[in-house]
């Protein structure tokens, strides 16, 4: 068979004013219009008085990455006319080697956020539902709702997790149960042992999502405290329904390259690795996280200061009169009296950029990262200022 080609120009559209330009939001499906537009698609304003401001709004490392991934970064970036790895091999083989799982039990994505994507892609549809805490983290939501699946949320308990509330909101449509341990953004933790108790309840259809992106400062405080972390690579080695998501971005300091994984039995990895998209790990990504994932030292630094510093922050805010849950990760969580949204923006005028937490249900709280000694102590210079301010 042949195609005849027509020699005739083809006709030009013409349009007599923007006010004729066709309406393409009618082929946009209902349900991606109604997304929820996060603080984080929207461009950060520069506070005029303060030429960098202090960044204690997205819980990254405030040392920055392993010296060792920095390394490891600038000599991978003269290969980067070539292709990634399609399936980051040497990292998934040292996550694997690094966690006592079999290379099959991993899949390498950009960031745990992909991973949360995809899983929800991939479980998920027009009908069906997850299950997770209000307050909790808001990608939750968003990866629910691009594929018209329904996000239950259900009531907090002391600012965490209700899991007799979740294992309730369970039905017959759930998929997916959602679980932030430590909690993003109130940092409250499950200890293994509760995890254990809800999981034995969960029902063969669902697949518990265990989002360790905090686990290292956990870990940390875990010890401190005498407390029993987590124990769920026993679930996966149990060939149990989880997935366990672990990040680059927070104690590694690596959260512009976009690196996290999940580890869960191999029948399930297999179907979510058909869902993850080509290259969507970049080379020098591969290169650096696989150096930072060896250096023991920088995790114990940022763990430590962490540990310090979260004590000198909540107690600098309690003697100011404000309650502070524990925190079992790199941020605390405060309740600020008033509009969040407002008390953030008048520290972002001191210089000081915050999280305001009313997309989260919480719109009188704020997040705040712990930073560096000297960050944390303008942070709190800043702080009061506020106060005198509202209060006056």
């Amino acid at each position: 068979m042949s195609f005849a080609f027509s020699a005739k120009p083809l006709r030009t559209l013409r349009l007599k004013s923007l006010q004729d330009m066709p309406d393409f939001s009618n082929v946009i499906p209902p349900h991606i219009r109604k997304l929820v537009e996060t603080d984080q698609s929207k461009p950060l304003k520069q506070s005029r008085s303060a030429a960098k401001p202090i960044a204690l709004n997205l819980n990254e490392n405030p040392f920055g990455p392993s010296p060792l991934a920095l390394k490891a970064l600038k000599s991978a970036i003269e290969e980067v006319h070539r292709y990634p790895e399609i399936h980051a091999l040497d990292l998934h083989e040292e996550i694997a080697a690094f966690h006592g799982v079999q290379p099959e039990q991993v899949l390498i994505t950009a960031g745990a956020t992909e991973f949360l994507c995809i899983i929800a892609r991939v479980l998920l549809a027009s009908g069906l539902n997850a299950v997770t805490s209000a307050r909790s983290f808001i990608v939750y939501k968003l990866a629910t709702q691009v594929t018209e699946g329904k996000l239950i949320e259900v009531r907090t308990r002391d600012n965490g997790y209700d899991l007799d509330a979740i294992g309730a909101a369970i039905n017959a449509d759930t998929r997916i149960v959602f679980i932030s341990n430590p909690n993003n953004p109130t940092g409250t933790l499950l200890t293994a042992e509760e995890i254990d108790l809800f999981a034995k309840t969960l029902p063969d259809h669902v697949l518990l999502v265990l989002d360790e992106a905090y686990g290292d400062f956990a870990a940390a405080f875990a010890k401190q405290r005498h407390v029993n972390y987590s124990h769920a690579l026993d679930y996966v080695r149990a060939d149990r329904n989880i997935i366990i998501l672990k990040t680059f971005s927070k104690a590694h300091g690596l959260a512009g390259l976009r690196v996290g994984y999940g580890i869960g039995p191999a029948r399930l990895i297999s179907v979510f690795a058909q869902a993850r998209s080509i290259f969507s790990v970049s080379s020098v990504a591969q290169a650096a996280a696989l150096a930072a994932l060896h250096d023991a030292a920088h995790i114990r630094t940022a763990a430590q200061n962490n540990s310090e510093q979260a004590d000198v922050v909540s107690s600098a805010l309690e003697r100011l009169g404000y309650e502070i849950p524990i925190t079992w990760a790199n941020f605390i969580f405060c309740d600020v009296g008033t509009n969040a949204a407002g008390f953030a923006e008048s520290l972002q005028s001191h210089g000081v950029v915050v999280q305001p937490l009313g997309m989260w249900g919480a719109p009188n709280a704020i997040r705040i990262s712990i930073g560096t000694p000297e960050q944390n102590h303008l942070f709190l210079k800043a702080f009061e200022a506020v106060v005198q301010s509202v209060r006056s």
